[in-house]
């Protein structure tokens, strides 16, 4: 199993380098920010700096959008990283939550993303691809490879990562939820002809690391991880819209927590203390995260590999994050990595 470490870009930009550094010494392959411009700094400027002050890390959004940068653009940033580093790059994409919505923009479409997909990969590629109808390629690239894996939830989501993404990327680490879209992505690549094991799985959630699994200990951990069960509501509420309750279409395992919620606020994404997410409970919290001892969560990384997932990147927005880095390159990383 491989391991990334997700960041948020607060200024200054040397912090997160420095913690992706540190993440490589301590056995991290993958080095994942957020890609929202108007909350964050710009992260394509900071991967440079990045991929300059380490040897291997592979860097990427989690996740991009197809409606904040034209695609063009897109695949020209990853292939001039690319060029520069040796192909230390990977394309996280997304239909677009916090980066479209506090723009005033609705999250793309699942057509508009299938597209992108394609074209954003061909590009970077060194491949012509049609851009608004227009064909395009940039001349200049040479080697270039580029994967593109894609986040999604709902069944027609899943069904596009299936048929087109090169991985799967899954914000939450319940065991169950996993099981059953891991299914769905690969049904959909098997019925599109392709490898359903060529599927790359990345399962990516907050980890936060105790000394024991005390209840004082453990209740800290909730609260510092809370914001994520926010933060997957938002696409929660999306496919409730969408798919209504008890549909069958989507596991009420996944959407029956969001039932409190009272809309949201983007100046509070993804932080410790997020009064947006009071709604969220702490077994929800229990099953989408990773709390308490190393020893508890290499049992349960250990459980999600067996479920085929291939990569867990661990989402770094609490008050232990040197520490939790730390505690998985000394304890974790060693017990999942063959």
């Amino acid at each position: 199993m491989d391991f990334g470490l997700v960041l948020q870009t607060d200024p200054p930009a040397s912090a997160v380098v420095g913690l992706m550094r540190r993440a490589e010494r301590n056995g991290f392959r993958y080095g994942w920010t957020f890609d929202s411009a108007v909350l964050w700094q710009e992260p394509f400027v900071i991967y440079s700096s990045i991929l300059e002050h380490t040897d291997h890390l592979v860097v990427g959004p989690m996740v991009t959008n197809p409606g904040t940068r034209t695609w063009e653009v897109t695949a020209s940033t990853f292939a001039t990283l690319n060029d520069m580093y040796g192909n230390r790059t990977v394309c996280g994409i997304g239909r677009g939550d916090s980066a479209m919505r506090v723009a005033g923009r609705r999250p793309n479409t699942l057509a508009r993303l299938g597209e992108a997909i394609d074209v954003i990969r061909d590009l970077a590629e060194g491949r012509e691809a049609a851009v608004d109808g227009q064909p395009v390629r940039l001349p200049w690239i040479k080697d270039g490879r580029l994967p593109v894996w894609m986040a999604a939830y709902g069944p027609k989501a899943l069904a596009l990562a299936g048929q087109k993404a090169d991985g799967f990327i899954l914000q939450l680490a319940d065991p169950y939820l996993t099981e059953w879209m891991i299914k769905a992505v690969r049904d959909a690549a098997a019925g599109a002809g392709r490898d359903p094991d060529a599927v790359t799985i990345c399962v990516a959630a907050p980890a936060y690391v105790t000394a024991d699994d005390s209840p004082d200990a453990l209740a800290h951990a909730r609260d510092q991880c809370r914001w994520f069960g926010g933060m997957v509501g938002n696409h929660v509420a999306d496919l409730v819209s969408r798919y209504g309750e008890h549909s069958g279409l989507v596991p009420d395992e996944l959407t029956a927590y969001i039932k409190g919620r009272q809309g949201y606020d983007y100046s509070h994404h993804g932080r410790a203390g997020n009064p947006s997410t009071d709604f969220v409970p702490d077994a929800i919290v229990d099953r989408f995260c990773l709390l308490g001892p190393a020893e508890a969560q290499i049992e349960k990384l250990k459980h999600l590999k067996g479920l085929g997932v291939d990569q867990f990147a661990v989402y770094n927005m609490h008050d232990a994050r040197e520490a939790t880095i730390d505690a998985y390159g000394s304890s974790v990383i060693p017990a999942l990595t063959d």
